[in-house]
């Protein structure tokens, strides 16, 4: 899926460790500009997919990403994961 607006805010980079080794995430707030607009959350995972992009608040990109949901013990969890992002 795709979706263009302005990102209205980057949140705090979050960090762990599994038996693979370390990983970095990061969200953002995407806001289309539209009459009506909405708002989406979007991660990126891996430090060197958030250098490349350098996604900045104010920045207007185009953002390609894949939604995700499975179960867990009876309870729902979502994601939407972005693959590619295009300033505009």
């Amino acid at each position: 899926m795709e979706l263009q607006g302005k990102i209205i805010a980057v949140l705090p980079m979050r960090s762990g460790k599994t038996a693979k080794g370390e990983w970095k995430s990061q969200q953002y707030v995407l806001e289309t500009e539209e009459k009506y607009p909405k708002r989406l959350l979007f991660d990126i995972f891996g430090e060197n997919k958030i250098n490349e992009f350098a996604i900045q608040e104010g920045d207007v990109v185009t953002v390609s990403f894949d939604p995700h949901a499975e179960e867990r013990n009876g309870r729902w969890f979502g994601n939407n994961r972005a693959w590619d992002v295009k300033r505009e």
